[in-house]
């Protein structure tokens, strides 16, 4: 028989796995016009994550719009070091244009630290520059 505690930690951990599910991640599918939209809603403490791999040499301009101000980064992985080509915290708003300078995957992500789920809009626009 489980003790009160005991199934007190199993719902705990089965509420936060479930909860963890609820991130949204997203990979980038280039239109033939090498743009790409999407739009989401960023709950209280997740996060939505649109991704996507980039030849050396691509450019992107982004732009996004949220209803509620999150945190931002562009990012991407070099083995165990994480580089941030972008990041703002607490922005509503921003655009800019992504270099990359290596064959990666790179990674567009908010994370709403409010206790209200933020609505989001994004536009990617990709150009090869080599």
């Amino acid at each position: 028989m489980k003790t009160p505690t005991a199934l007190s930690l199993l719902l705990t951990l089965a509420i936060g796995v479930a909860g963890a599910a609820e991130a949204d991640l997203v990979s980038i599918a280039w239109g033939a016009d090498g743009r790409f939209a999407h739009e989401a809603t960023v709950p209280p403490s997740k996060f939505v994550e649109v991704c996507g791999k980039l030849p050396a040499g691509t450019n992107v301009d982004w732009s996004f719009d949220a209803a509620a101000p999150l945190n931002f980064n562009i990012h991407f992985h070099e083995g165990k070091q994480v580089r941030f080509p972008a990041k703002q915290d607490q922005v509503a708003k921003a655009d800019g244009t992504l270099r990359a300078e290596v064959d990666q995957d790179y990674c567009w992500m908010w994370t709403n630290k409010t206790a209200r789920a933020a609505t989001l809009k994004l536009s990617l626009k990709r150009t090869e520059t080599r």
